[in-house]
């Protein structure tokens, strides 16, 4: 009797067992949410207070877990302010378009404002993810907004938005938006809430997305660019299969090109990592930010911070965001001189008149002014071999037999009249640092985008044309013209020419004949602003020249 009432426990427990793994264990891999608005009064009402709360009513579960479905057409939102227009998917939460009301896409009238995302980005950007892709349904989640308008005007005070998506592992992602009116940063608030009975552990991505550089440009960067343990790194597209994983002290990283960028700035720099990849078939480059999380237990939340920059690569409005991000605008080697240029510019035109050329014109004169004795001394000793040039063509005629022997004449008569031939050269020497500077700095300048002049000159970043052709001519950059001031130039360099001595070699004297034609020819496609710093130099260098030739005469 014993033994069968201990058969029997045994087989009910054993029953007990099996129905509890059946009818329990298995449904917590796939554990039903905490309805959103118990979610929204516990954990994030008091936050948000009267639009989350309003927007409870209107959020099902259904909404929450929506996810995209082929052929579907997506809504977006519209946020308006002085500065831009934007506008946010319900896919994804994501920024679809951000145009800035403040420049155009061309110099033409008509021409549309410019648009930062390119039309070859579908995804849009500022994309949240997890690394280990725990939240499967998290690449086509479909959000729901707490704002019931089509379009939210941010005039004088800032104001904020929140899109939900809940997944049925439970995990409620809330990604909230805050516009100002007078900045073009984005605060962008990343809050996760865990709605089911068992941890949470992930660490969340936030990337960039956007199109490649078309072609390769010597003298600006285009690509990606992070700012790690204090210092800029630009990674060029082509290097990515082999540079794509960046870790540091990161402090902020993007997206540039030649006057824009886009940037994500985690709140806060940290030792985290940024991941690089490239669409080679869409030449879409994407940079990941990956924040590391930690155990999110059941009821509890957790928030990241960032801030999205889209705007001009301009140093008072980078200045202005904080976190280093003027660090972005980088003249390469000639940083040093290319920047004090730049403030020197913007001085000149923010203080004293209003147009970048003149701007550019006094920077010259200032310049000149700077490197005066400098060209006093070679312009002297231009004069000097001049006056030797009778005496140099005797000893090259008597010795044309013997070079070393005509060599040595030539050095003896140097000696004698105290002659040094390579003190002409010198400020030609001193200015090629300052030249690439300036064409580094003109060249990478938004400040000169679009930024007339006189005349037909309506933009110093492009080069100058006086009419346009239907037709293309080789080797000019369209559209097709008279390079007016680039042949100007090329006129005044020849004068500077005539006005130096020859060199004692026929053939390196016919080469220097050819130099003027060569340097515009090489100018045509130059900025018009960088034009008209080098013909400006070129004016006050003959009048220097011929000063002290007439008086050293």
């Amino acid at each position: 009797m014993e033994q069968g009432r201990l058969f029997l426990a045994i087989v009910l427990s054993f029953l007990v067992f099996v129905a509890w793994e059946f009818l329990f264990v298995e449904k917590q891999d796939v554990q039903s949410p905490v309805p959103l608005e118990k979610v929204l009064e516990s954990t994030i009402a008091e936050e948000l207070k009267e639009d989350v709360i309003g927007a409870a009513e209107k959020l099902t579960e259904d909404s929450l877990e929506r996810v995209a479905t082929p052929g579907r057409f997506f809504n977006s939102l519209i946020i308006n302010t002085p500065l831009y227009s934007a506008r946010i998917s319900e896919k994804g939460a994501a920024i679809v378009s951000f145009i800035l009301k403040d420049y155009r896409e061309a110099i033409d009238e008509g021409s549309p404002n410019k648009e930062l995302i390119s039309e070859n980005n579908k995804t849009g950007t500022a994309l949240l993810g997890f690394t280990n892709k725990a939240l499967l349904k998290m690449s086509d989640a479909v959000f729901t907004t707490n704002f019931s308008g089509q379009t939210l005007e941010v005039r004088n005070n800032s104001k904020s938005i929140s899109f939900f998506w809940q997944s049925v592992e439970g995990v409620l992602v809330e990604k909230r938006f805050s516009f100002d009116p007078e900045t073009y940063k984005v605060k962008m608030d990343v809050i996760l809430t865990n709605t089911a009975s068992r941890p949470f552990e992930e660490n969340l991505t936030v990337s960039l997305v956007n199109s490649g550089p078309e072609g390769a440009r010597r003298f600006s960067f285009e690509g990606p660019i992070v700012f790690v343990d204090n210092k800029l790194d630009e990674i060029k597209v082509k290097d990515l299969d082999e540079k794509n994983t960046i870790s540091g002290n990161i402090e902020w990283a993007g997206l540039t090109e030649q006057y824009f960028m886009s940037t994500i700035i985690p709140e806060g720099p940290s030792a985290s990592t940024i991941r690089l990849n490239h669409n080679i078939d869409d030449n879409l480059v994407e940079v990941k930010y990956i924040q590391a999380g930690k155990t999110l237990l059941p009821g509890a939340k957790q928030q990241f911070e960032y801030t999205i920059f889209m705007g001009p690569k301009q140093v008072s409005v980078l200045k202005s965001i904080g976190s280093n991000l003027e660090k972005a605008i980088n003249f390469g080697f000639f940083d040093i001189i290319a920047q004090p240029c730049l403030w020197l510019m913007n001085a000149i035109h923010d203080r004293l008149i209003p147009n970048y050329g003149i701007a550019i014109i006094l920077l010259t004169i200032l310049f000149k002014i700077i490197f005066w004795p400098l060209g006093t001394k070679s312009y002297k000793s231009m004069a000097e071999m001049k006056r030797l040039q009778p005496l140099m063509a005797d000893i090259r005629q008597k010795h044309k037999d013997d070079k070393k022997k005509m060599n040595e004449e030539i050095m003896g008569l140097y000696k004698t009249y105290k002659v040094n031939p390579m003190s002409g050269c010198l400020p030609m020497v001193v200015q090629i640092p300052v030249f690439f500077a300036f064409y580094r700095m003109l060249y990478g300048s938004i400040e000169l985008r679009h930024a007339p002049f006189l005349w037909w000159i309506n933009d110093l970043s492009a080069p100058d044309r006086l009419f346009t052709f239907n037709f293309t001519i080789p080797m000019m950059t369209p559209p097709s013209g008279i390079p007016v001031l680039t042949i100007i130039m090329g006129a005044t360099m020849f004068l500077q020419q005539k006005l130096s001595p020859p060199p004692g070699d026929p053939t390196q004297a016919k080469l220097m004949m050819m130099m003027p034609l060569i340097f515009t020819f090489i100018f045509i496609n130059f900025p018009a602003g960088l034009v008209l710093y080098w013909l400006v130099n070129n004016v006050l260098s003959i009048s220097q020249q011929y000063y002290i030739t007439q008086k050293t005469v």
